[in-house]
């Protein structure tokens, strides 16, 4: 049999079995007691973008031991959007009944260059992320979620690996992968003008194959990454498989200045980091750009939109009588409704804010406080230098 035939028999192989029954929003999950139509809306919540909507609710009603993939490049300090709001989207899935496999891409990170190509480096910063999550609270009760490190992972099973890498590598046009128009080269950080290794080329090649390494049947990640998940799905066209990875990508917290579509970890202005001390976290969000009766654009809302709301449940902000008391808000569009009118000042939202995240980073300041070997891996990564 040819090689291309064996590999496209193997994704084949990995699909959903069309002929069960059709989806029935009653089914109930013996594993998490939820309806069907409960599991779909914890998940769909997840995704700014889903990728579709009927494969997902296919899915659910007819696969169990759902697959998502999820993963990260070591490169440095973790801000708050990767550290919370990836412990919130973690912690939905796997209520949802969903095994949750994180991509440690040590891999990736070398061939992007970060920590200046260091592997030992990149190592240590991927032990000091994953010490973040277990502080923060992600759920790692039982298997629900494994971390897998992409160099372990593909040299253990790299007859399987890099075949399909090639494949994926040969049916795609070099412009396909770097043309301003597709921008998979974004997935890295980067944009068509910046100068790029021959290494690097391969990058969005074995990101694609990634999904189809680990048996993925979501794909959970930033809508900066959707370009190449795209391209996961277009390769299922050309190897005529039927499943194609569901495609649920988040949301992107901006920087904390104006303008900064996307926080940044080499901008300490941009970021809050998750193990900021408390004076740090309250001269941030003193700084942080929130204009006034002016909703879009405003990064002091999105956290609390995407951050404290759905850690709490609720945002509470105190005021003295004499500027209408204290108040709690239960949905963001009583808060956004409030803010746009003026009835909620800048002046109060802050400190609310940032006393909201201080509780959330907490017990992450702790563990580094307390646990040795925490302590001894921020230490180290706070000393590296970020390469872009």
């Amino acid at each position: 049999m040819a090689e291309e035939e064996k590999i496209s028999q193997n994704m084949q192989s990995l699909s959903v079995n069309s002929a069960s029954q059709e989806p029935s929003s009653s089914d109930s999950n013996q594993e998490t007691g939820m309806t069907l139509e409960e599991r779909f809306q914890i998940i769909r919540s997840i995704g700014e973008e889903c990728i579709q909507e009927d494969e997902l609710l296919n899915l659910l009603a007819k696969k169990p031991g759902i697959i998502c993939y999820d993963g990260f490049e070591p490169s440095g300090r973790m801000h708050i959007a990767q550290g919370v709001m990836k412990a919130i989207n973690v912690n939905k899935l796997t209520s949802a009944g969903c095994k949750v496999k994180i991509w440690v891409a040590d891999w990736f990170a070398q061939l992007n260059n970060k920590m200046g190509g260091d592997m030992k480096k990149i190592r240590t910063v991927g032990d000091y992320l994953i010490e973040i999550w277990k502080s923060v609270g992600m759920d790692l009760e039982g298997d629900k979620v494994e971390f897998l490190w992409s160099s372990k992972e593909i040299n253990a099973r790299a007859d399987e690996y890099w075949p399909l890498v090639m494949d994926i590598a040969r049916r795609n046009k070099l412009p396909r992968i770097l043309s301003p128009i597709c921008r998979c080269s974004q997935i890295m950080g980067r944009n068509e003008q910046d100068e790029l290794t021959a290494a690097q080329i391969f990058y969005p090649c074995m990101q694609c194959a990634d999904i189809f390494f680990l048996k993925a049947d979501i794909c959970q990640l930033g809508m900066d990454q959707r370009k190449v998940n795209m391209l996961a799905r277009e390769y299922c066209d050309d190897i005529k498989r039927k499943n194609k990875p569901i495609i649920l990508s988040h949301h992107m917290l901006p920087g904390l200045q104006q303008g900064q579509e996307k926080m940044s970890k080499s901008d300490p202005s941009s970021s809050i980091y998750m193990e900021d001390e408390v004076a740090e976290v309250n001269l941030k969000i003193k700084k942080a750009y929130c204009p006034p009766m002016v909703v879009e654009g405003n990064p002091c809302l999105e956290y609390i939109k995407y951050i404290i709301l759905p850690w709490f449940g609720e945002f509470t902000v105190e005021r003295d009588a004499a500027n209408g008391g204290g108040k709690t808000f239960k949905s963001y569009e009583e808060i956004a409704t409030d803010y746009e009118k003026g009835e909620l000042h800048p002046a109060d939202l802050k400190p609310a804010l940032s006393k909201s995240l201080n509780k959330i980073l907490q017990p992450v300041r702790d563990h580094f406080a307390n646990d040795a070997t925490a302590r001894d891996l921020l230490k180290k990564v706070k000393s590296y230098r970020v390469s872009r």
